[in-house]
């Protein structure tokens, strides 16, 4: 497999040398996080399948017309799908819908344009909605010849049983640091500083670390937003719901970060000027988002946030909310474990070191319960984000719960 673009798997890649030799395995399910490489390593196994190279171990050489355009996402016989919609999902589809299952099934019945085999990659295959379930089923219990479908998803269980067991099963795991940072630098992105810094945040995904070096802008604004979950630790209660608001908004810029629409896991870009490159504070009126208290009114008080939250979807799409609130949790997440590693002295394990100074300086003068309580509260609140919960509300809630600085005794 001279020409795999997959880096930092070598278990999987020899799992899909395996199949290679064997022949089409019929249907292969990729197990891994967002941005872990499960795209690159489909379209490796699409290519080893197409490739037209004369010796089969070599497959695929990356050098062959089939390989290219593999590569280039132009071989007309990789046939690909992925979520539509506000929802994400992936649909049944049909005639006058958004693609789904039902076009993907339809270009499977049809003879292969370059005459050899033909390889199916559906992306976040965990999004697939029931009915297109049922009808991806049909399709497996009765494959088409010489055709491969390869289902790409972030976690296997909302998968139907049924279908996984007519898979072929590769689990991804966390990639290397200096995989990642070999990964950045072939791709010209980051200087070896900078590699080193994104392949620590990226906490094994190159594609995440991909899409974090295409956006400087979006990193500032992490960093910025990063630095401001640690102030709120200082903050009264106030002020912390004004400053949640504040992060929430600048969160807007994250969004898209590391999903994966591509080998390269490609970056959309949130809203422009959401607070880049600046330091967010609780109260700092410029990055108080469209509709709040003008910058001379007042923090608002604890007993106000109610009406706040009751106006505030009416001006940001539910989709748009929410999307932001995940940013935040991650990011948050992040931050909260690295204060934890710093209070038993593994600060050289931190996810960012840019921030290490201030993150040990915070770690001193927090409770370790606390902060170890913290970090359960928000695995929580991450799988209760799934459920129809107000993502404000739920802010709201972490902000005020957010272990606060205070003497620890000598």
């Amino acid at each position: 497999m001279d020409g795999a673009r997959t880096r930092g798997h070598p278990g999987a890649l020899a799992a899909v040398a395996a199949m290679l030799r064997r022949g089409s395995p019929g249907a292969v399910l990729l197990v891994g996080p967002a941005g872990i490489g499960k795209t690159t390593l489909a379209l490796d196994l699409a290519a080893g399948l197409l490739c037209t190279a004369s010796e089969p171990a070599a497959r695929p050489d990356g050098t062959c017309r089939a390989c290219r355009l593999v590569q280039h996402g132009t071989h007309p016989d990789v046939h690909r799908l992925g979520p539509e919609g506000p929802g994400r999902q992936v649909v049944i589809g049909g005639p006058g819908k958004p693609r789904g299952i039902r076009d993907l099934v339809a270009e499977l019945a049809l003879l292969p344009i370059e005459g050899g085999a033909r390889v199916a990659i559906v992306e976040s295959a965990d999004r697939m909605n029931e009915d297109a379930q049922a009808a991806l089923l049909k399709t497996l219990e009765e494959p088409p010849a010489d055709t491969t479908i390869v289902l790409c998803a972030d976690v296997e269980e909302p998968i139907l049983p049924t279908i996984r067991s007519r898979c072929a099963r590769i689990r991804l795991g966390p990639v290397g640091t200096r995989d990642i940072e070999s990964i950045l630098a072939d791709a010209d992105l980051a200087d070896a500083p900078d590699a080193a810094r994104i392949a620590r945040i990226a906490a094994g995904r190159p594609g995440l670390a991909l899409a974090w070096a295409r956006r400087p802008d979006a990193l500032r604004e992490r960093d910025a937003l990063g630095r401001a979950l640690l102030d709120l630790t200082s903050a009264r209660p106030a002020d912390r719901l004004s400053g949640i608001r504040a992060v929430a908004a600048g969160a807007a810029a994250l969004i898209g970060i590391g999903e994966s629409t591509d080998g390269a896991q490609t970056a959309s870009a949130g809203p422009a000027g959401a607070g880049r490159g600046r330091r967010l504070k609780a109260g700092d009126p410029g990055t108080v988002p469209a509709g709040r208290p003008a910058a001379d009114d007042p923090a608002p008080d604890a007993d106000d946030t109610a009406e706040d939250e009751a106006s505030t979807p009416a001006r940001t799409p539910a989709t748009e909310r929410r999307k932001a609130a995940e940013a935040v949790l991650a990011l948050w997440t992040d931050v909260t474990r690295d204060l934890a590693l710093c209070q038993r002295g593994l600060a050289g394990s931190v996810r960012d070191l840019a921030r290490l100074e201030e993150t040990q300086a915070l770690a001193a003068v927090l409770d370790p319960g606390e902060v170890a309580t913290f970090l359960d509260r928000l695995g929580e609140a991450t799988v209760r984000l799934a459920t129809n919960v107000s993502p404000e509300l739920l802010l709201d809630d972490l902000a005020l719960a957010w272990p606060a600085r205070r003497r620890r005794a000598a």
